[in-house]
C-alpha cells in the first residue's frame, strides 16, 4: 500500500488541471456553512437554552455565531482565504463539540464539514473566483490582466478529498447497509421515504410506489458506494459516478428533509465536473465580443488598480480594457481626442462607435456587465447622477502619475499565502520526494483511522462481539474508542450508519403536539403537522432532535420530556403565545415501518389516526406533564 500510493504521488502533483472546481466547491462550502449558521441564529434559544426564553445559558451565542457568518462570507468571496477556513474549522470544531449542537441537535453533517474543513485548510481555494486573487494581482498594477495565464493546481487537490472524504464515507456506509435487512432487500431509499418525520413537503409517492424502481435504485446505491473509492478517478467512469452521485443526493435533499446532508454531499461532485466541461460552460456564458473597449492611462497607477478590479467582476467578460497610449490610434473616434484630454478620463467605445467618458463610462460598463445594471441605473438618476459626477471630478483630477518602465508591465506571477502553496508549490518542488514521503504517511494514517472506525462499529459492534472477554480485546477496544474520538473532533472520521434497521425496528409510533387557542378550539403547533410531517424550518437538526432522540423506536419518557418543553417553550414565544396560559396536547398515531416493499406507505402512514395520550402546561415558567408512563405500550 505504502509503495503504491508513493509511486503515484509525483505524477500526480505534476499533473497540473485548472482551479476552477476547487474555487466552486470552495463557494459551496461556504454557502453551505452560511445557510446553516442562519439556521442556528434562528433556532439558537430552541438549541442553546436549557429552557426557551425563559432559561438563557449562551447570551452571547449570537455574537459568536455572527462572527462565524462573517467567517464564511469570506470563505464565499474567497477572502483572506488561510485565515477564513482556518478561523471555520475551529468554529465548527468548537460549536460541535462544545454546545448541544452535536448531543441533542445532530445536523447530521456536522462531522463531515468538518472533515472537509479540515480538507479545505490544505486546499488551493483562492486561485480561482476570489478576492485574494484579485489582491494578488494589485500588488503588480502595471501588469495588464491578459498576462495572467489561468490558474492551475495539482490534480492531487481534486483527488484527494474526494477519495477520502467521499470514498471513505460511502465504504463505511456500504458497510453497515450490509447489515440493514431492508438495505438487503433493495429498500435502503424507499423506507425512509415512506415515513412521516423523514419526508420534505414534495409528495413522492408516485415515485415511491414503484417497486422495481426502488429495488433498481437500492442496490444501485449499494454498488455505486461499495465501488466509488475505486474508481471515480478512471477517466471515462467518472461521468457515470458524477451522474449517479448527484442524483442520489439531489433526491435526499428534495425528497427528504435532512436538505444540509444531501447539499454537503452534492457539493463534492464540483471537483468530480469534468475539467472540459468547466471550460464549456466558460465559453457557453462570456460574451463572443466585446460590448465596450475602455481605455485607460497605462502610466496611472489608480487607472490600472480599477481596470484590474473591474476585470476581475466581469464574469460575461463584455469588457476589453485597452491602454490608451498604445491603442487609441487604431480607433479613429478615440484618435481624434486630444491626448492631454484623452488621459485626465477613463474613455469607452461601444459597438455603435458612441465615445462615452468619465461617469458615463461607468454607467455603461455597469449596464454592459449585465449584473451591474441596477447600480448603473440609479447613478443615472437626477440628483445621484450630479453628485457622482463631482465626486468622479474629484478623483480623477487629483490622481497621480507615475511613470512605469518597460520591466514594470511584465508579470511577476501570484504569490498566495495558502498552506497549499506552501507545501505543495514550494516543498513538493523543492524536495519532491521527501515531501511524496510524509504525504503517503499521512494518506496511510488517514486511511488507519477510517479502517479502525469501520472495524470498530461496522463490524465488531454489528456482530455484537464481546471484547471484554480477555485483557488484550478489551485493551485494544478502549484505544480503538479513543483514537475514534479524535479521528471524529478533528477529521470527522466517524461511522455512517445513517437510517438503518437498528433505527427503524419497532419506530411504530409518532408524537405531535396541540394547543388549546383563547377560543377554545384546537390548534397545530407549527412543528410536526396533521400527516404527521416535520415542518418547515423544523428540519436538519430540529428533526434530528425530534425524530432520532425524543422519539425512536423505544421512547424514554426523560428525553422526550426534555424536548417537549424546548419545543413548547420556543414556539410558544415564537407564535405569540401566553406560555402560561396555554394547554398543550400530545397527540400519537400509529404508522410502520416495514422491510418489504408495500403499496403507498407513505400515504398509509399519513392517513393514520391521532389519539391524545397526555397533556402538558406550564405554570410560572415551569412545567408539568400528565403523560403515560410507558408509551412505548400505547
Amino acid at each position: 500500500m505504502y509503495n503504491f500510493i508513493f509511486s503515484k504521488i509525483p505524477a500526480l502533483i505534476c499533473n497540473k488541471v485548472p482551479a476552477t472546481g476547487i474555487g466552486f466547491f470552495r463557494i459551496l462550502y461556504g454557502l453551505i456553512t452560511l445557510q446553516e449558521i442562519i439556521f442556528l441564529y434562528y433556532f439558537n434559544h430552541l438549541i442553546f437554552d436549557p429552557i426557551p426564553y425563559i432559561d438563557v445559558e449562551f447570551p452571547t451565542i449570537t455574537f459568536f455565531l455572527g462572527l462565524w457568518g462573517i467567517i464564511a462570507s469570506f470563505i464565499v468571496l474567497g477572502f483572506r482565504y488561510q485565515f477564513a477556513v482556518t478561523c471555520n474549522y475551529i468554529f465548527w470544531i468548537i460549536f460541535v463539540n462544545f454546545t448541544t449542537m452535536q448531543r441533542d441537535f445532530d445536523g447530521g453533517f456536522d462531522l463531515f464539514m468538518i472533515g472537509t474543513g479540515f480538507f479545505l485548510l490544505f486546499m488551493p481555494g483562492d486561485k480561482a473566483f476570489s478576492i485574494d486573487n484579485l489582491r494578488y494581482k494589485l500588488n503588480t498594477p502595471f501588469t495588464h490582466y491578459k498576462s495572467y495565464s489561468p490558474q492551475t493546481v495539482s490534480v492531487l487537490a481534486y483527488y484527494l478529498p474526494i477519495a477520502i472524504c467521499l470514498g471513505f464515507l460511502y465504504i463505511d456506509s456500504s458497510i453497515h447497509k450490509l447489515f440493514a435487512e431492508h438495505w438487503r432487500n433493495g429498500l435502503g431509499a424507499w423506507l425512509p421515504s415512506t415515513q412521516p418525520y423523514y419526508v420534505s413537503a414534495l409528495d413522492m409517492s408516485w415515485f415511491l410506489n414503484n417497486e422495481l424502481l426502488q429495488k433498481i435504485i437500492g442496490y444501485t446505491i449499494l454498488i455505486f458506494q461499495f465501488t466509488f473509492v475505486f474508481l471515480f478517478w478512471h477517466r471515462r467512469l467518472r461521468i457515470v459516478y458524477l451522474f449517479i452521485g448527484v442524483g442520489l443526493h439531489l433526491g435526499i435533499t428534495l425528497s427528504l428533509n435532512i436538505y444540509p446532508f444531501g447539499m454537503a454531499m452534492l457539493m463534492f461532485y464540483s471537483l468530480l465536473i469534468p475539467f472540459g466541461w468547466y471550460r464549456a460552460m466558460g465559453e457557453a456564458i462570456t460574451a463572443k465580443h466585446p460590448a465596450l473597449t475602455v481605455f485607460y492611462d497605462q502610466h496611472c497607477p489608480l487607472c490600472n488598480r480599477t481596470v484590474l478590479i473591474l476585470n476581475h467582476f466581469d464574469v460575461f467578460k463584455c469588457i476589453d480594457f485597452k491602454r490608451a497610449q498604445e491603442h487609441a490610434a487604431q480607433y479613429p473616434a478615440i484618435a481624434a481626442i486630444k491626448p492631454e484630454t484623452l488621459l485626465t478620463d477613463l474613455y469607452a467605445l461601444d459597438n455603435k462607435n458612441r465615445v462615452y467618458s468619465g461617469l458615463d463610462t461607468y454607467i455603461q460598463i455597469g449596464l454592459k456587465m449585465r449584473y451591474l445594471f441596477p447600480i448603473s441605473i440609479f447613478l443615472n438618476l437626477p440628483g445621484i447622477y450630479q453628485l457622482a459626477g463631482k465626486k468622479y471630478r474629484q478623483i480623477a483630477d487629483t490622481r497621480n502619475r507615475t511613470p512605469c518602465s518597460a520591466e514594470c508591465i511584465i508579470p511577476t506571477g501570484l504569490q498566495s499565502d495558502s498552506l497549499y502553496h506552501q507545501f505543495f508549490e514550494v516543498i513538493a518542488a523543492q524536495k519532491p520526494k521527501t515531501f511524496s514521503r510524509k504525504l503517503t504517511k499521512i494518506i496511510i494514517a488517514l486511511l488507519v483511522l477510517q479502517i479502525n472506525s469501520s472495524i470498530h462499529y461496522g463490524i465488531i459492534y454489528r456482530l455484537d462481539i464481546d471484547t471484554r472477554q480477555n485483557a488484550f480485546t478489551d485493551a485494544l477496544s478502549k484505544a480503538s474508542n479513543a483514537l475514534i474520538t479524535v479521528s471524529q473532533i478533528f477529521f470527522g472520521i466517524a461511522p455512517h450508519a445513517l437510517y438503518l434497521h437498528d433505527h427503524f425496528a419497532g419506530y411504530d409510533r409518532i408524537l405531535a403536539i396541540t394547543y388549546t387557542d383563547q377560543n377554545g378550539e384546537e390548534q397545530w403547533l407549527p412543528f410536526v403537522n396533521q400527516q404527521g410531517r416535520l415542518l418547515a424550518p423544523n428540519w436538519g437538526r430540529v428533526h434530528m432532535m425530534w425524530a432520532n432522540i425524543a422519539v425512536t423506536p423505544t421512547v424514554n419518557n426523560v428525553r422526550l420530556q426534555k424536548f417537549i418543553m424546548k419545543v413548547t417553550a420556543f414556539w410558544g414565544q415564537q407564535i405569540g403565545l401566553n406560555l402560561n396560559n396555554t394547554e398543550f396536547h400530545i397527540k400519537l398515531k400509529k404508522i410502520d415501518a416495514p422491510t418489504h416493499w408495500v403499496y403507498d406507505q407513505l400515504h398509509l402512514n399519513f392517513s393514520s389516526p391521532w389519539i391524545t395520550i397526555g397533556t402538558v402546561k406550564w405554570t410560572n415558567n415551569v412545567i408539568s406533564y400528565n403523560l403515560p408512563n410507558n408509551i412505548n405500550s400505547l
